[in-house]
Order: C-alpha cells, then sequence, then structure tokens
C-alpha cells in the first residue's frame, strides 16, 4: 500500500526522472530544429544558395510535427482523466441491484445470453483499463454486460422491482 492517495499523483522517484530525461534526450525539439537550420545556412554553398522556400516549407513541416505531438500529449491526459473519472463513476454502482447479460452455452457453444440479477459488492480497473464489478456471488464481470441498474429491492430482488421513470410519468392533460 502506499502512502499517497492514488500512485498517479506520486512525485516521480529520482530513477524516473532520470529514465525520462534520457528518453527526452534522444527526441528532436525546436532548439534542435533551429541549430540543424543555422548549421544549414552557414555551410551553405555562397554561389547556389537554398531557396527562402525551402525554409519556409521545412518550417511548415516541423510546426505541423510540433503541433501532433501536443495534440498526442493532450490526447493521452484526457484518456487518463477519462478512465480515472470512469472508476469513480462506477463506484456510485455498489450496494446497486444490477441486470447483467451472461452467454450461455450448449455442448460447449454459444447458445445465447440470459439476464442475470445481482447486487454490486466492489468496482476495479483491471490492467487494460476495463471497469469490472464484483458481484454478491464473487463474480466479476465487465461493466458492458450491464443491462439495468436500480436499487435494492426490499422484496428479494425480481426484475419487476425495477422502476421504469416512463412508466411512472403522468400525462399532463
Amino acid at each position: 500500500m502506499s502512502n499517497t492517495i492514488q500512485e498517479t499523483y506520486a512525485l516521480p522517484s529520482k530513477e524516473e526522472s532520470l529514465m525520462k530525461e534520457k528518453q527526452d534526450s534522444n527526441i528532436l525539439g525546436k532548439d534542435d530544429f533551429l541549430k540543424i537550420l543555422m548549421a544549414q545556412l552557414q555551410n551553405q554553398d555562397p554561389l547556389n544558395p537554398m531557396e527562402d522556400k525551402e525554409f519556409v516549407a521545412q518550417m511548415a513541416q516541423f510546426s505541423s510535427l510540433e503541433q501532433m505531438t501536443n495534440m498526442t500529449s493532450a490526447i493521452d491526459k484526457f484518456v487518463k482523466a477519462h478512465e480515472s473519472g470512469s472508476l469513480v463513476q462506477h463506484s456510485e454502482l455498489i450496494g446497486k441491484n444490477v441486470i447483467w447479460e451472461r452467454q450461455v452455452e450448449k455442448n460447449g457453444q454459444p447458445a445465447g445470453t440470459e439476464d442475470v440479477e445481482n447486487i454490486v459488492k466492489s468496482v476495479k480497473r483491471d490492467g487494460d483499463g476495463n471497469i469490472r464489478l464484483l458481484l454478491d456471488d464473487d463474480r466479476w464481470i465487465n461493466s458492458e454486460q450491464l443491462v439495468q441498474v436500480g436499487d435494492v429491492p426490499s422484496s428479494g430482488g425480481r426484475e419487476e422491482d425495477f422502476v421504469d421513470e416512463e412508466e411512472n410519468v403522468q400525462d399532463p392533460q
């Protein structure tokens, strides 16, 4: 168990920061590009200089590459934030009655699906980023298998105990 609230928010260790510096040293950045550009200008043939169009094209390519790199970084941050939020959102299912879809097999072959009803005990994110739910029968299911969510019924938990909000809407006329 760690001393932080969430390990992803912990400060990197010295080893992690050194590894990142080594990785970053292999990547060319703006400064490297400008150094190469200046070296090209200084070492060009004075009788046959490079045209300004070539420099503009190189700058445009580098600028596009930099923007794609920035977008990739932003998308990665968004995905991580979404995954974290998804776990918190699914944690609201703990203690709720759920109906989920289970594959039914006959003679080892898929024969269809059936709806099963359980109560959610726990929620976790697995190594692949999928949200998994622990049910009251100690079975783990994927959140994609959920069909319906409701409060725990006091009468024993039949599907009829789930209240459909559309059925309770009264006609205003």
